[in-house]
């Protein structure tokens, strides 16, 4: 529950923000202003339904509700991770090509990437829900994870049809892994022309900023790829709900405080 307020009350005063202060009405705030809809959506599709059988003491999800589950999950997480992707382009345009960067980064090309962004998680959420819940299920009915994630469910198929599942699940980790490599070399770039910034205290400030987002995408994408692909020797219910608790709760509570919070303009804004 602490966790939830965080997110729900750190993501909602970035979206009030940035849409009550004009000045604030550039590529950059525009793509935080996604992320944060983004956390919002996928902490809520989880926590609730999980806090409210807690309180109630049972562990039923409808089949209904099951199956929304994974779609909006998969819809936000797999979203997410091409909307960081963006958001390390547009940093890399803004530090290393600073005079493209308005015709790089016009207002009309920075919706079309957020409709992308939006559009490509929601093929891949139709995509993995109908791969998903189109398997024969007769492992009984109890999911292993205080959500419906698709690994748990696969466990519980009774047929070699969930191959074609698996399929979909390592061709989306291929896609993710590749964002996770353009984002890695997107700030390589970054830090080597910072590296080049003559005073100390602009290099500072950029490394204080850039590290933190490093080390966010890197946690959220290992533990994304790790809790759908690893080998099920190593399987154990502790393990699948760190993995869990890593890459669906934590992001969306920490990204505020390290994309935004230390942000100046922003923070400004959030006194107004």
């Amino acid at each position: 529950l602490g966790i939830y307020l965080a997110a729900l009350l750190g993501n909602g005063l970035i979206i009030t923000a940035i849409a009550c202060d004009h000045r604030l009405h550039t590529p950059m705030y525009f793509f935080l202003l996604n992320l944060s809809i983004l956390d919002l959506g996928s902490i809520s599709t989880s926590v609730p339904k999980s806090m409210a059988n807690s309180l109630r003491d049972t562990r039923a999800i409808s089949y209904s509700g099951c199956a929304a589950q994974v779609f909006f999950l998969v819809f936000f997480i797999l979203a997410e991770c091409f909307l960081l992707t963006v958001m390390a382009y547009d940093r890399f345009v803004a530090i290393c090509r600073p005079l493209h960067y308005g015709t790089l980064m016009g207002s009309r090309a920075c919706v079309k990437m957020a409709a992308a962004v939006w559009g490509s998680g929601f093929l891949n959420a139709v995509l993995h829900t109908a791969g998903t819940f189109s398997i024969p299920l007769c492992q009984g009915n109890a999911v292993e994870q205080f959500f419906c994630e698709i690994a748990q469910i696969l466990k519980l198929s009774c047929s070699d049809s969930y191959l074609r599942e698996t399929g979909i699940i390592v061709v989306s980790a291929c896609v993710v892994l590749g964002c996770f490599i353009f984002i890695v070399l997107s700030y390589v770039q970054i830090f080597t022309a910072v590296l080049r910034i003559p005073s100390e205290q602009g290099r500072h400030k950029a490394f204080s900023t850039c590290l933190p987002h490093m080390v966010v995408v890197s946690l959220f994408v290992s533990t994304l790829i790790f809790a759908h692909l690893k080998p099920p020797s190593i399987s154990s219910p502790a393990l699948d709900l760190v993995m869990a608790v890593l890459y669906s709760v934590v992001p969306p509570a920490v990204n505020p405080l390290i994309y935004s919070m230390r942000n100046k303009e922003l923070k400004d804004a959030l006194r107004k």
